[in-house]
């Protein structure tokens, strides 16, 4: 009798975490009809929310794409020196793009700014560089992704999700980064 009854609970547990993950593989969180990446052929604009960890697209104000990003090791506050682990905020623009990085694809962006140099310099310090929107580390693969913030300051998203901005994105995109 006792193990009739562990029988029907071990079944109906599966049967739930099966529809449970059934349904959970169908959502999609994000708000953007999927094929409205492929209806434009550029972005004007980046929005990258950090508190939110999120970097969005646009086009002439219409959302293109979403995606979950990951910041620099010290996320909190503006990047104020080299080595600091804070991503920059701001607004920016899309100054360079490596195809050879050693992450997957790399957008960078103009920091820093004049006036990021001086207020470095005002305190002795070297204000840092080399901030880019990336893909994965080469050296994982496409298949591996790194949890949590790990950047030294730039803004991480997965291979395929640079490989789509990547495709969007010309020099002189606008940058805005949030706190």
């Amino acid at each position: 009798m006792l193990g009739s009854h562990f029988k029907r609970v071990a079944i109906l547990s599966i049967a739930t975490l099966a529809l449970g993950w059934a349904l959970w593989a169908r959502y999609d969180p994000s708000p953007v009809p999927p094929n409205l990446i492929n209806q434009v052929d550029q972005v004007d604009y980046i929005l990258i929310e950090k508190a939110a960890r999120r970097l969005t697209a646009s086009r002439e104000g219409q959302q293109v794409l979403q995606y979950s990003i990951a910041l620099g090791f010290a996320p909190l506050g503006d990047k104020s020196h080299e080595g600091d682990g804070k991503t920059p905020e701001g607004l920016f623009k899309i100054n360079r793009r490596n195809p050879n990085s050693s992450f997957h694809l790399s957008l960078g962006i103009d920091y820093p700014r004049p006036k990021d140099i001086a207020r470095a310099e005002a305190k002795g310090l070297d204000p840092g560089g080399d901030i880019f929107i990336h893909g994965q580390p080469n050296s994982l693969g496409n298949l591996l992704m790194l949890p949590g913030d790990w950047t030294a300051g730039c803004i991480a998203i997965s291979n395929s999700e640079m490989a789509e901005l990547w495709g969007l994105v010309d020099l002189g995109t606008v940058v805005e980064i949030r706190p």
